[in-house]
């Protein structure tokens, strides 16, 4: 009993001296600082689903690490409207400041990258790049006519084919008071196009927005829509279409140390001088939503997909049935996270039809030539975007035209006409079968069919020597029917 009393004082001894420690360390953590840390995320190449979502993550993680600036290193040729909307929408939302940098050198921020560097509550260049372009290429796969402002006689061309856009005071006053006419000089010339028109207007209007939120030159943002105009790193700072140039991220932490910003509805003063820079790579779901948000790998994965059905269904307990489901699934939903154009979806499917009916029917090649002709014209316009990185290649929609053509006329044509052969073995080839009783008792006896000797059971009349057929297959007994004399005579001249 003593010596279990002094086991219970030891333990107790023991677990009091681990929580006083526990609790110095507590203490302890809880006196040092928070570790303030700078986030950075890359925005590389083509703005899209994957592009959207990494930019989410990296928001978000700034927000949960209550991080003192998000830095996104910009390079981009640009990419979807829709994907450009979602990025600008979070970092519109932010409570963490996002500082747009487009780095490193030879870098450039162009059509969606304007837009989205515009967002940013703090833009920066490095030197050595530039940012622009932000025209509006194509609706539905048609050029966009972008709306230029009629040039008048006495107004001076600028080097490159730039007209002056502002007016002076001064030449409105020697041109006398016709004010209508004024006025119509200042407006732009409207596209032919009222659609054309409409994506032109709206684009100026979006980037304007930004530029009046941020407080940067919205004039040279609606010119940079309307004629594609663009601007090197130091023109840009002095043009205030960005806030500063920086060589990197520390000379950038450095320039923004003590700067003020309005981010979340709450205006701060930023503390950039002795910052962690941690790096936010794209997550794996990120990485595979890259892979699949190429238009080629979408496509070959729904070809794929609908071949496997098509032949699972045709030859059922293979097993190509369960690739073709998550291939089709997985194309599919790359597919919805693109502009699709649901017009050359319904094309591609048309081919897909008509090359099966031309394994099964024969038409000598003409629905075949003509499957192959809308599935090619369905792939390519599929995407319905003027991006080059979100468009099916030629090279791709050929080769998985020519193959799908080979495979379903081919491999599908030769199991259709398997298929529709007679059966040759088991029972179902017994079934109609002709053979010759050898010896009949009570209507069961023995018979000769197809070369081997099988017990039967049948009409009662039957003798040796008749000619009988088979009905059907009881266990191992056959169930025959005597045949009528002129289908013996029939079988006897055969």
């Amino acid at each position: 009993m003593a010596r279990r009393t002094a086991r219970y004082s030891a333990m107790i001894r023991m677990a009091a001296v681990l929580a006083l420690i526990m609790g110095g360390l507590m203490a302890g953590h809880a006196q040092l600082p928070a570790r303030q840390q700078a986030i950075v995320a890359d925005l590389n190449g083509a703005i899209g689903p994957a592009a959207a979502r990494h930019v989410s993550d990296a928001v978000g993680i700034a927000r949960e690490r209550s991080a003192e600036v998000l830095i996104l290193r910009i390079n981009t040729p640009g990419g979807l409207a829709t994907s450009m909307r979602d990025i600008i929408t979070e970092i519109l939302a932010s409570p963490v400041p996002v500082v747009g940098f487009v780095a490193p050198s030879g870098s450039h921020a162009a059509s969606a990258g304007l837009y989205v560097l515009y967002a940013c509550h703090v833009a920066a260049m490095a030197p050595g790049t530039n940012t622009g372009s932000a025209t509006p290429v194509q609706i539905g796969g048609l050029p966009i006519p972008i709306p230029q402002r009629p040039q008048d006689e006495g107004e001076a061309e600028e080097p490159g084919g730039q007209t002056e856009e502002r007016l002076t005071e001064e030449r409105l006053t020697e041109e006398g008071p016709d004010e209508e006419s004024e006025v119509t000089r200042r407006q732009p010339a409207q596209p032919d196009d009222p659609m054309a028109a409409k994506v032109v207007n709206d684009a100026v209007a979006y980037i304007r927005s930004l530029a009046q939120l941020r407080g940067r030159n919205a004039d040279w943002a609606e010119t940079a829509v309307r004629e594609a105009a663009s601007l090197p790193a130091q023109d840009a700072l002095q043009a205030n279409v960005i806030d500063l140039i920086a060589g990197d991220v520390d000379d950038l932490l450095a320039q923004l140390d003590g700067r003020r910003v309005m981010a979340g509805g709450i205006a701060r003063q930023l503390s950039t001088g002795a910052l962690v820079i941690e790096r936010v790579d794209p997550s794996v779901v990120t990485q595979l939503l890259q892979l699949l948000s190429n238009p080629n790998v979408a496509l070959l994965l729904m070809v794929v997909g609908v071949y496997g059905l098509i032949f699972e269904f045709s030859n059922p307990g293979v097993g190509p049935g369960i690739i073709g489901a998550i291939c089709l699934v997985l194309g599919l939903y790359a597919i919805n996270q693109l502009p699709v154009n649901y017009a050359g979806l319904a094309l591609m499917l048309l081919g897909v039809a008509l090359m099966v009916a031309e394994a099964v029917t024969p038409t000598f090649g003409v629905l075949g030539v003509g499957g192959i002709g809308a599935f090619s014209i369905g792939a390519a316009i599929l995407i319905d975007t003027d991006v080059p990185e979100y468009q099916v290649s030629w090279s791709t929609i050929m080769i998985t035209a020519v193959l799908s053509f080979a495979i379903l006329s081919l491999l599908f044509g030769y199991v259709w006409r398997t298929f529709r052969k007679p059966v040759r073995t088991g029972a179902a080839a017994l079934r109609g079968a002709s053979a010759e009783v050898i010896d009949w008792t009570n209507g069961t006896g023995h018979v000769w069919a197809q070369g081997e000797r099988w017990e039967a059971v049948g009409p009662r009349s039957l003798k040796p020597g008749d000619r009988i057929h088979v009905v059907g297959l009881k266990g191992l007994s056959l169930q025959i029917k005597k045949t009528p004399r002129d289908d013996a005579k029939d079988g006897e001249d055969r």
